[in-house]
C-alpha cells in the first residue's frame, strides 16, 4: 500500500506528478524526462500521446531479461496493453539506489555495506537482486499512474473514479472506454487518494504470464545497439595493450612501425597502457600490434605454481570464521574423522562483448556510452582519469552483452574518457578478445579443507569449511563504491564473507564452523555470475556426497534427511530425482545430484555423465528443479535457468586460465575448453509453484551444476574429482 507521505506532487505538462515511490531515500527529486508528446508519471514511467508507454528501467540489460520483467511488473500493475510498453534506461539518480543488490554482493560484508548504504546506495546490476529490490516500487508506480488516469477520466465522466478500471491500455466504466492516450496529459495533473493502493481494478492482467521479451525483436534483426555499435561524427577508433597484472610500466613502443600502418593518426601512451587511434578499430589493432609496446613489472612474478603456493600457505595463518553453529569443540579431533580436499582455477568471463566505452568531450562537457552494471562508479572513475568534476560527465547506459559481472569495473570508462578528452575528439574503445582475457577480473583461485564427523547411524556431527581465497569482496567494494577501501581493508580484518558466500550447508548440522583464510595471490580478482557460491557449492555438495558413500545411504535421501524443516529444497530434491529417473546414483550410473540455497531461491541438479575417450567429462544430460518463489514471467525464469546451467556446465568443464610470468595463459575461446553445441546435454528445467516472495534466479543455475557432475562421474567410474574444472589427471 502507498500513501500520500510517499509523495511530492509537482506541475506542468510534461513534467507531471513527482511521485516518489517509496523507494528509500525520499528526499530526491526523480528526473525522469519527458519527451514532447509525453506525460511523465514519477521515477518510472511515461505515457505518450499516442498511447506507448514507457517505463525507466534502472538495472542494465544483459541478457537477464530485466527490460521485461521490470515493465511487465509495471505494466500489469497500470493495465495496460503489453503491445505499447516499451523502456528506456533510467537517469543515473539515487531514487534506483540498490541495497539489496549491494548486499548480494558483497555478502552482507560486515562493517563495509551498512556504512556505505547509509548515505546513498549505487545504482547496481548485480546479485540477482533486480526484482526482489523493485518490484515493490514497480507495481507503487503502475497503481499510482493507474489511479490518476481512473481519476482523469471520472472527471470528464462525471462519475465515480473508484468505479473506473484499466484495461489492455484504456479506462474503462460500464460500456464507456477511453484510451490512455486520451487522458495522459490531465492524469498527470491530478493528485492521488491518501491509499492509491496496489491490485485495484484492472491489474493482475500480466501477472504470471510468459509476455514475450522486448529486447528480443531488435537482437533477432540486429538493430540493437551495443556499446561498440555507437557511431558519432568525427570518431577515432582506439585499441589498447595494457602491461602484465602486478605493478607493470610502459617502457617502450615503436612508433615508427605504427605510423606505417594505414589510417593511424596518433599514439597515446601512459605509465600503465597504451593506445594507437586510427580510422577504423582493424587498423588501430593493426598499428597495436607493429609498434609492440614493451612492459616492466616489478616484484615477484606470478604464475600459476605461485597461485598454488599462496593458497596453501594460506592454510598455515590463523582464519577468521565466517559462520558457525553449535559447538565443534572437540568432535573433529583423533581418529574417524573424514576430510577432503579441493581446489577451483582462475575462472574468466569471457563475454561475447569484450569490454569496450565509447566516450566524446564537447564544451567542458564528456559524455560516455558504457556497458556498465555500475553507473555511478563508471561516472566517478571517468570523472578521475580526466580530471573533470563528476557533473561534467553523462553516462548513456547501454545493453551489455552478457557482462557476468565483468561490467562491474570501469578501466575501459576510464581509459576511453582519456582518450576523448586528449584527442578532442570522439573514440570508440574496444578491447581485444586477448586483451580482454589477460585482464579480466578473474573469479579466484581457490581452495578448501573439509572435514566432518558421523555417528553410528552415518549422520554428521560436525562440519568444518576452511577455505583459502583472495579477499574479492574488498576489491570489489574497492571499485563499486569509490572512497571506502581502507575501511574495507579494516572490516576484512575479520575476513571476507564474499569470499566464502554460500559456504554454509543448507543442511542441519549441530555444529558447523566455515573459516576464511585470505590469500595474497597477485591476481586481480572480482565478481563472476554465481559469485563464491559457484566453488563453494562444489566443496559442499561433493564431499556430501562422499559422505553419503561412507554412511552407505543414497545421496538424494540423505541429502533430504538432513534438511531438518527445509521443505523447499527437499521438494527441488525429490522433483529432480522423479524428473530424472534418479536411480540412487549406483556405481556404473552415470546419476549425480546436487542441491543449493541460493538468494532466496531453491534448486537441484541431477547431472548424468561419464568420462570420453580422452578422459574428460562427458555430460549427457542435466534435469534441475527450482523453487524460486512468484514468477513475474516464466519463460523469463526459465532461460535463467537454462543459461545458468550452461553456464555452470562452462565452469565446470573449462573456462579457467592458468598464468605464465603475470600472464594469463588465456587468449581467445579455443583455450577455453567451452562447451560447444555439440556438447551440450539434454536439459530439463521443472519450475515448482510457489507462494513465496520472488528469490533471485540469475545466478540460481550456476551452482548446483559443477558437483552434480562430479558426482556423477564417480558414480560412472568410482573416480573422484575434486579440482576445479573437472579434469582427470590420470
Amino acid at each position: 500500500m502507498i500513501s500520500r507521505r510517499g509523495i511530492l506532487a509537482g506541475g506542468g505538462v510534461g513534467i507531471g506528478l513527482v511521485v516518489a515511490w517509496g523507494l528509500w531515500p525520499r528526499d530526491y527529486a526523480p528526473t525522469l524526462v519527458a519527451d514532447p508528446g509525453e506525460s511523465a508519471f514519477g521515477a518510472w514511467l511515461k505515457i505518450g500521446s499516442d498511447g506507448h508507454v514507457t517505463v525507466a528501467v534502472p538495472q542494465a540489460e544483459h541478457g537477464q531479461g530485466v527490460y521485461t520483467a521490470l515493465a511487465q511488473i509495471v505494466a500489469d500493475e497500470l493495465g495496460a496493453d503489453w503491445r505499447t510498453v516499451g523502456v528506456e534506461p533510467a537517469p543515473l539518480n539515487p531514487l534506483y539506489a540498490n541495497p539489496v543488490g549491494l548486499n548480494a554482493l558483497f555478502e552482507g560484508m560486515p562493517g563495509v555495506v551498512p556504512t556505505a548504504v547509509a548515505g546513498p546506495a549505487p545504482m547496481l546490476t548485480a546479485g540477482s537482486s533486480s526484482v526482489r529490490m523493485f518490484e515493490a516500487a514497480c507495481r507503487s508506480a503502475g497503481a499510482a499512474a493507474r489511479v490518476l488516469l481512473c481519476k482523469a477520466a471520472a472527471r470528464r465522466w462525471d462519475a465515480d473514479w473508484a468505479d473506473c478500471r484499466t484495461e489492455a491500455g484504456f479506462v474503462v466504466q460500464g460500456t464507456r472506454r477511453i484510451r490512455f492516450a486520451a487522458l495522459a496529459e490531465d492524469a498527470a495533473r491530478e493528485t492521488l487518494p491518501e491509499e492509491p493502493g496496489i491490485g485495484g481494478p484492472g491489474a493482475g492482467a500480466l501477472a504470471g504470464r510468459s509476455v514475450p521479451r522486448i529486447d528480443t525483436p531488435a537482437k533477432v534483426d540486429g538493430s540493437a545497439n551495443f556499446t561498440g555499435d555507437v557511431r558519432l561524427p568525427d570518431m577515432v577508433h582506439a585499441a589498447i595493450r595494457q602491461g602484465p597484472v602486478g605493478d607493470s610500466r610502459l617502457i617502450g613502443v615503436d612508433r615508427a612501425a605504427a605510423d606505417r600502418v594505414r589510417g593511424v593518426l596518433q599514439i597515446v601512451e601512459t605509465p600503465a597502457w597504451v593506445a594507437a587511434v586510427a580510422t577504423t578499430g582493424w587498423a588501430a589493432q593493426q598499428a597495436l600490434s607493429a609498434m609492440a609496446p614493451r612492459f616492466a613489472t616489478r616484484g615477484p612474478l606470478v604464475d600459476s605454481g605461485t597461485i598454488a603456493a599462496a593458497l596453501d600457505a594460506a592454510f598455515e595463518t590463523p582464519g577468521a570464521t565466517m559462520a558457525q553453529t553449535g559447538e565443534i569443540g572437540t568432535l573433529l579431533d583423533g581418529a574417524g574423522v573424514v576430510t577432503a580436499a579441493y581446489r577451483v582455477a582462475p575462472a574468466v568471463h569471457a563475454a561475447i562483448e569484450t569490454r569496450s566505452a565509447t566516450a566524446a568531450y564537447r564544451d567542458g562537457i564528456l559524455e560516455l556510452w558504457l556497458q556498465t552494471q555500475a553507473p555511478g562508479p563508471a561516472r566517478a572513475a571517468a570523472a578521475r582519469a580526466a580530471g573533470l568534476d563528476e557533473a561534467q560527465v553523462v553516462i548513456h547506459p547501454m545493453p551489455v552483452g552478457g557482462a557476468f559481472g565483468a561490467a562491474l569495473g570501469h578501466d575501459a570508462a576510464a581509459q576511453a574518457a582519456v582518450l576523448a578528452v586528449r584527442l578532442k575528439r570522439p573514440v570508440s574503445l574496444v578491447w581485444s578478445r586477448a586483451e580482454d582475457l589477460m585482464h579480466d577480473r578473474y573469479r579466484p583461485a581457490a581452495a578448501a579443507r573439509l572435514a566432518a564427523r558421523l555417528d553410528a547411524r552415518g549422520r554428521i556431527l560436525a562440519w568444518r569449511t576452511a577455505i583459502a581465497a583472495p579477499a574479492t569482496g574488498a576489491e570489489i567494494a574497492a571499485r563499486v563504491l569509490p572512497g571506502i577501501a581502507s575501511r574495507a581493508a579494516t572490516a576484512l580484518t575479520r575476513g571476507d564473507p564474499h569470499a566464502v558466500g554460500g559456504a554454509l550447508p543448507a543442511y542441519a548440522i549441530p555444529a558447523v564452523a566455515v573459516v576464511h583464510h585470505a590469500a595474497e595471490i597477485g591476481v586481480p580478482t572480482g565478481a563472476l555470475r554465481g559469485g563464491a557460491h559457484g566453488y563453494t557449492a562444489f566443496f559442499t555438495e561433493t564431499f556430501v556426497d562422499e559422505l553419503a558413500r561412507i554412511a552407505a545411504t543414497e545421496p538424494m535421501s540423505y541429502r533430504i534427511g538432513m534438511l531438518g524443516g527445509g521443505a523447499r529444497l527437499a521438494r527441488c530434491l525429490s522433483t529432480a530425482a522423479s524428473l530424472g529417473g534418479w536411480n540412487g546414483g549406483v556405481p556404473g550410473s552415470g546419476q549425480g545430484i546436487a542441491a543449493h540455497a541460493f538468494r532466496g531461491s531453491f534448486i537441484a541438479v541431477l547431472a548424468e555423465a561419464h568420462l570420453g575417450a580422452d578422459r574428460r567429462p562427458v555430460v549427457e544430460r542435466l534435469v534441475a528443479a527450482v523453487d524460486c518463489g512468484v514468477q513475474i514471467n516464466p519463460d523469463l525464469v526459465r532461460q535463467q535457468i537454462e543459461g545458468g546451467l550452461i553456464f555452470g556446465l562452462a565452469t565446470a568443464l573449462g573456462a579457467t586460465t592458468g598464468f605464465t610470468r603475470n600472464l594469463a595463459d588465456a587468449r581467445g575461446f579455443g583455450d577455453l575448453h567451452l562447451p560447444r553445441l555439440a556438447d551440450t546435454p539434454d536439459i530439463t528445467v521443472e519450475l515448482i509453484r510457489s507462494d513465496e516472495a520472488p528469490g533471485g534466479v540469475g545466478e540460481l543455475g550456476v551452482p548446483a551444476v559443477a558437483p552434480a557432475i562430479a558426482n556423477a562421474i564417480f558414480s560412472a567410474t568410482g573416480f573422484r574429482l575434486r579440482d576445479l574444472p573437472l579434469r582427470p589427471s590420470t
